[in-house]
């Protein structure tokens, strides 16, 4: 089997990237889909392949020129294009007797490529195209025995032909009323859609023009009108993307990358059609997917595509994510990423967090057993994460600092909460003092270590009593006491005072274990890390209620506000004009 590879287009649906790319080198889980398709061609016991070329085609013929695929691939430029069916004459010295399979070099699919050939060689008919039912392309009519009909999206006729060649030869019709029969359906009459992959019987080429561009389809209209019989192959249980489009990309690109973490989770799982079920996000603006296949499952994040020039959420994800990972720290392993896309696969730790697990029970000492444990691991996760971290792993910025401090904590809270949700005309200068004296004391204690800056009780997973931290990305090094905040303030529990005095108690029992700790030290900054935090909280909920339409945070607005009063009136003489904002709402 010889095979050839329609890549010469000009990739104008997908401009402005293919400016710098022509469509068949873009990745697909971080390979060439023109590396894909060779591979595959050859793993389909395909001899030799050619590949069509116009459009930066030098890029196309030096990477075909720097792998070694171990059966010769060639290209073909065509200095003006020629479209599909000019594309296959121009090629006419490369046949030989046999059919020649042709695949279009926009594809991913998993379709036996070596199934279809076998398919083409067990019937007479001079040409099978492999269909499918994919009805935003459904216009190949196709009747009760897969024979083509005729192209077109409501009646199965072809355009009206050009004159054949004077030296092609027209089949004769089986049945005098053939025309007639191509401008009628049957109830048996069925649309699908063309995937690209087809092949041809060297008798096609008498059909087709020399030097001339068009289109492989309006040929095959000539050969229905001519009586010749087209003949389709219905692949079942596949996959199929069409790349040229953004949207194909990202379908192709997050399919590639299902299927790649699917295979790291188990590794001998095998093919099949995944099952796409998408999971209620939280604050952020990415989208999530559970993946399944059969048992077997993987979430896929989807964060959108990236900036090229600066290092972004995902790849904040990824990194800080594997660097946890690597220190002992209970987190999703990552099983790929996709820059491009801006896609992640990671393991599957299940829906069960630690807010539903706590809202469940009414025990106080299973509470307190449950955030026991959590607080070893956060103890982990802060001195063990802050060994070798790399700043460069963060997105946003590398510390917890005074400019983080007054302008996404202390200024969301004024705009986000006070002037966005409640409506006030807040004033920040005259209130910039007070914020100014809890960001220097915050962060006044000499223990710094990873900070998560969002550690709570949504973001803690449970399976198997056994506890896991998600949603790192925003991870930095800062003072160890705000993210023990976060937890022990965190409005979605609502934890009792007492119970975040003794979960204090213990934290500080355990974290002396670890490290020296100067208790007095602590507690100061502890208190202000948690007024900083309580802040942050009420910006979000404001911003994600109002801004987002997210009004399910609404439900939490209260108990976070509540929580504010209650640690400003032990500081009321650091800032007494945000104390009376805040105890007049």
């Amino acid at each position: 089997m010889k095979a050839m590879i329609l890549a010469a287009g000009l990739g104008t649906r997908l401009l402005p990237m293919t400016q710098e790319k022509p469509k068949p080198l873009f990745l697909i889980a971080g390979r060439p889909l023109l590396d894909i398709l060779i591979r595959t061609l050859r793993d389909s016991h395909c001899e030799a392949v050619i590949i069509n070329t116009h459009h930066l085609a030098e890029m196309i013929d030096e990477f075909v020129q720097a792998q070694d695929y171990g059966i010769p691939v060639h290209t073909r430029y065509e200095p003006t294009l020629l479209d599909t069916g000019g594309a296959i004459k121009n090629v006419e010295d490369f046949w030989d007797e046999n059919p020649l399979l042709v695949i279009n070099g926009d594809i991913f699919t998993n379709i036996d490529l070596a199934q279809i050939h076998r398919f083409h060689l067990s019937h007479k008919h001079p040409v099978t195209l492999a269909l499918h039912d994919y009805s935003q392309f459904n216009n190949v009519w196709v009747d009760s025995n897969d024979h083509i009909t005729g192209f077109g999206d409501t009646a199965p006729c072809p355009p009206p032909g050009r004159n054949l060649k004077p030296d092609a030869t027209p089949v004769q019709p089986s049945q005098p009323l053939w025309r007639s029969r191509l401008m009628t359906t049957s109830a048996n009459d069925r649309q699908l859609a063309f995937t690209g992959i087809q092949v041809l019987d060297p008798q096609v080429l008498s059909f087709i023009p020399e030097r001339t561009p068009c289109s492989i389809i309006d040929i095959y209209c000539e050969m229905i009108r001519a009586g010749i019989t087209l003949k389709a192959f219905v692949p079942g249980n596949h996959y199929w993307h069409d790349i040229g489009t953004m949207t194909g990309h990202r379908r192709a690109a997050r399919e590639a990358l299902a299927r790649k973490a699917l295979g790291k989770a188990v590794p001998e799982i095998g093919e099949g059609i995944l099952a796409w079920s998408e999971l209620k996000g939280d604050g952020s603006d990415r989208t999530w997917h559970r993946v399944s296949l059969g048992k077997t499952s993987v979430i896929m994040v989807d964060h959108g595509p990236p900036p090229e020039d600066r290092t972004c959420e995902a790849d904040s994800f990824v990194d800080i994510g594997q660097h946890l990972l690597n220190k002992g720290v209970p987190v999703p392993h990552i099983y790929g990423y996709d820059r491009p896309t801006g896609l992640v696969a990671l393991q599957d730790l299940g829906d069960l967090h630690l807010q539903t697990v706590v809202r469940r029970t009414g025990d106080q000492v299973e509470i307190l057993a449950h955030y026991k444990a959590v607080i070893d691991l956060l103890i982990t996760m802060a001195v063990e994460g802050a060994k070798g971290f790399n700043p460069a792993f963060t997105y946003q910025t590398a510390w917890y600092d005074r400019d983080l401090i007054i302008e996404r904590e202390a200024k969301y809270f004024v705009a986000a909460f006070l002037n966005g949700y409640k409506g006030l005309r807040t004033d920040f200068e005259k209130l910039k003092e007070g914020f100014e004296l809890f960001a220097k004391r915050a962060l006044e204690t000499g223990l710094v270590g990873f900070l998560h800056r969002d550690f709570q009780s949504r973001n803690i997973l449970v399976r198997n009593e056994k506890y896991y931290v998600i949603d790192f990305q925003g991870g930095r090094l800062g003072p160890l006491p705000y993210d023990l905040a976060s937890l022990l303030i965190d409005p979605y529990v609502e934890l009792p005072e007492d119970i975040q005095q003794d979960l204090l108690a213990y934290y500080l029992d355990r974290l002396s274990g670890s490290v020296p700790v100067d208790h007095e030290d602590f507690l100061r900054a502890y208190k202000y890390c948690a007024i900083n935090r309580n802040l942050q909280i009420l910006g979000a909920f404001g911003f994600l209620s109002r801004v987002k339409a997210k009004t399910d945070f609404e439900a939490y607005i209260q108990a976070a506000l509540a929580s504010l009063k209650t640690r400003l009136s032990t500081i009321e003489s650091d800032c007494p004009q945000l104390v009376r904002i805040v105890n007049g709402i």
